[in-house]
């Protein structure tokens, strides 16, 4: 009778010491997850993607990422301003809100990288690691190249581990839908 008691017991132990670290391990995978999202977010500012893929804001200190539109590329409602052709040709020009840049290969629009279906929503990790290493639009194998003045040649040194930190954040952030206007090819001369 001892030895069943003994035993009850120690399983009854077990079973309780396994279910406080539950709690633990849970807890763990989310600080991990966090972590990985702020090292992701520390990664997108450092290489500037604010850059081109979220639009500016003018204010009495020049311009500022325009917050509610963080990283939704170029903005749909936005047509482009006419300019000047002829000495277009001789220069890339980049929109004053720095989300839309014409040069010799067109006009290029920066993509929408929020989570959104308008943007990476659907996308898997793969894909992005696709594009980001090999230049594929969309992360799908012959498609188009990522266009100036996308900087993916400079990306695909990325390490897998911070391209992944890189998914987490831009999975992470707010979804902002706007549907980016498809580049256009360079006009004749």
């Amino acid at each position: 009778m001892k030895k069943l008691v003994s035993a009850i017991c120690a399983g009854l132990l077990l079973a309780a010491c396994n279910h406080t670290n539950e709690p633990k391990n849970q807890d763990q995978k989310v600080n991990n997850i966090k972590q990985m999202e702020e090292h992701g977010k520390y990664l997108v500012d450092l290489m500037g993607c604010n850059d081109c893929h979220t639009g500016k804001i003018m204010t009495p200190n020049g311009p500022m990422i325009d917050t509610g539109m963080l990283l939704a590329g170029h903005p749909s409602a936005m047509p482009l301003p006419p300019f000047d052709q002829g000495t277009a040709n001789n220069w890339v020009l980049f929109h004053m809100n720095g989300t839309a840049i014409k040069g010799p290969w067109g006009v290029s629009y920066a993509a929408n990288l929020t989570p959104d279906t308008t943007g990476i929503g659907l996308w898997t990790e793969t894909q992005f690691v696709r594009a980001m290493k090999h230049g594929d639009a969309k992360g799908i194998e012959g498609n188009r190249k990522l266009l100036p003045p996308m900087p993916w040649e400079n990306y695909a040194k990325a390490s897998d581990e911070d391209l992944h930190d890189i998914f987490m954040y831009l999975k992470s952030i707010k979804p902002v839908k706007n549907i980016v206007p498809q580049p256009t090819p360079p006009v004749p001369f």
